[in-house]
C-alpha cells in the first residue's frame, strides 16, 4: 500500500514538473544575437529582441535609442522558414531558415537586405 502510494506522488510530481521544462513558448520568443552582410569580411552586429503576444511576434531590431520597430514577421510551420521586416533609415527584410528547432540555443540563417545592400545573416537564440 505505502508503495503504491508512493509511486502515485511520484507519478503526479512528473505530470506537474515535467510540461514546466518542455514549454518554451513561441519558436521567435527570446533575444537573438548574431551578425550580417555582404562579404565574410565586412559584418554588422545585430540584436534581435522578440516576443509572441498571442496573435503575432513583435519586437525590436538593436535594443536602445537607435532601435528599429519590427514591422512584421511570417513563419512558414512546415519549413521553418522566417520573413522579418522592419522600416528604420532603410527598409529592411530577413529571410532564413530556423535551424536546430528542438535546440535553446536555435538558429536563424538567410538573406539580408537592407536599402540596396544585399549579404547574408546569422542569428542564435541566447
Amino acid at each position: 500500500m505505502k508503495r503504491a502510494l508512493h509511486l502515485t506522488c511520484v507519478a503526479i510530481c512528473l505530470c506537474i514538473v515535467a510540461p514546466g521544462f518542455a514549454q518554451q513558448g513561441h519558436p521567435l520568443t527570446g533575444t537573438w544575437s548574431g551578425d550580417w552582410g555582404a562579404t565574410s569580411t565586412k559584418r554588422n552586429q545585430i540584436t534581435f529582441v522578440m516576443n509572441w503576444d498571442g496573435k503575432n511576434v513583435t519586437g525590436l531590431i538593436n535594443p536602445g535609442p537607435d532601435s528599429i520597430p519590427i514591422a512584421s514577421v511570417f513563419v512558414d510551420p512546415a519549413t521553418w522558414t522566417v520573413r522579418i521586416e522592419a522600416n528604420g533609415k532603410e527598409h529592411i527584410t530577413a529571410e532564413g531558415k530556423l535551424e536546430d528547432l528542438g535546440s535553446y540555443h536555435r538558429t536563424i540563417k538567410g538573406s539580408w537586405t537592407q536599402g540596396t545592400t544585399k549579404g547574408d545573416f546569422r542569428i542564435t537564440r541566447d
